[in-house]
């Protein structure tokens, strides 16, 4: 199989989390990627390696950018075996080099996707062995080279993963609440709501300050690759550029600015959390464009006329709240009194409670917070009564 030119074009999955599937596509819009096509929990689209580089790093709600290289239809073990080793394993892959195989298998004569990767593995270290004497090691934790297969109706699509390490784990955060929120999760929704990354943003119930810190990064214009420890999978590739890499990096240091652009403000009540998003504040070198105070939300006024309210309270599921109902009824009535002329989004798993909030939803957002449904629920808090035909919240 002929190595793709460096300059040329090839395809891409970009994968996240299910909901924030356009989100993702207008960030690799704004990256001039091509054909970008919107699946389930991926989005598809086609770039160079520069781009490919770039994604990596500024994608907000990005998990893992992949390079499929090779499809094809699997009828049963026989089949898939043989197949991979139509594959000449030993332009992607050096003896030296370890790897692993991570497979997505769904409505195929194949049941279990660790049996397909087991059988992918056996095929790839059976062909070095028989070319060399010698095979690659497996290495499932930090492996050089990140395989991926997703097999759907019995076809295959083999990719490189360029990511490495999952992108949601930038690198900022030095400590988390009992139920920290997935920074691609934090990231999709402040993209949700609409943030002019201008006006005021405001978490009242801040946690370790997930919401505040990706907010805080959207509003500065600093991509998120650059808090980044590990190196990304894409070093260990044959047609690794490391200039290129450098410019990319270079690039998106000069476009970093720390003049704060947004009022980006967050308050809880418990001082252990407000000194945990400090210091990871302090940790993202965030310090002068966030603040934070301990605070009790319900006797909190807006500071200024409008802005963004975010906030993901308790579920009753990790974090438990003495009176679940009633904290969502309180919500409702801050928002409602205090917060007049706002935009608010609450992020809630629990359901039931959150009919409490007692204001009209404008939208209602699926999400999932791990494994729990959740909902982005907005509530437009108008200001004044009945004028321009808008009514006020009842």
């Amino acid at each position: 199989m002929a190595k793709p030119k460096q300059n040329g074009n090839f395809n891409m999955t970009v994968t996240t989390l299910a909901g924030l599937e356009e989100v993702l596509a207008e960030e690799l819009r704004a990256l001039d990627m091509e054909y970008i096509k919107v699946g389930t929990r991926a989005v598809t689209c086609s770039g160079n390696l520069r781009q490919l580089y770039e994604a990596n790093l500024w994608c907000r709600t990005a998990i893992r950018i992949l390079k499929p290289f090779r499809s094809f239809k699997a009828r049963d073990e026989q089949d898939l075996y043989a197949q991979v080793q139509k594959t000449d394993w030993s332009e992607y892959l050096d003896l030296k080099q370890t790897f692993a195989i991570s497979a997505a298998v769904s409505h195929s004569t194949f049941e279990h996707s660790l049996f397909v990767a087991q059988l992918t593995k056996d095929a790839i270290v059976d062909q070095f062995r028989k070319a060399t004497g010698e095979r690659p090691s497996v290495d499932l934790v930090h492996p050089d080279i990140r395989l991926n297969l997703h097999m759907h109706e019995n076809m295959v699509t083999l990719s490189l993963d360029s990511s490495g390490d999952s992108l949601h784990r930038r690198g900022y955060r030095l400590q988390t609440n009992v139920a920290p929120l997935n920074e691609v999760l934090a990231a999709g929704i402040i993209g949700l709501s609409g943030w002019d990354r201008k006006s005021p943003f405001i978490d009242p119930m801040c946690g370790s300050g997930t919401l505040l810190i990706e907010a805080a990064m959207m509003a500065q214009n600093i991509a998120p690759g650059l808090y980044r420890r590990d190196p990304y999978g894409f070093e260990n590739w044959k047609d690794y550029d490391a200039s290129l890499l450098e410019m990319v990096w270079k690039t998106a240091e000069a476009k970093a600015s720390f003049t704060p652009k947004a009022r980006i403000i967050g308050y809880d009540i418990d001082p252990d959390y407000v000194q945990a998003a400090r210091n990871n504040i302090d940790n993202a070198g965030l310090q002068d464009i966030i603040k934070v105070e301990e605070a009790d939300f319900f006797k909190t006024e807006a500071p200024a006329q409008s802005g963004v309210v975010v906030m993901n309270p308790p579920y009753n599921e990790r974090i438990l709240s003495d009176d679940i109902n009633e904290l969502y009824k309180n919500i409702g009535d801050t928002l409602k009194h205090n917060y007049q002329g706002y935009d608010a989004f609450v992020f809630t798993g629990n359901l039931e409670a959150a009919k409490r909030v007692g204001l009209k939803a404008s939208r209602r957002i699926p999400l999932y917070n791990g494994p729990i449904e959740c909902r982005l629920l907005k509530y437009e808090l108008y200001r004044g009564s009945r004028r321009s035909g808008v009514e006020e919240n009842e």
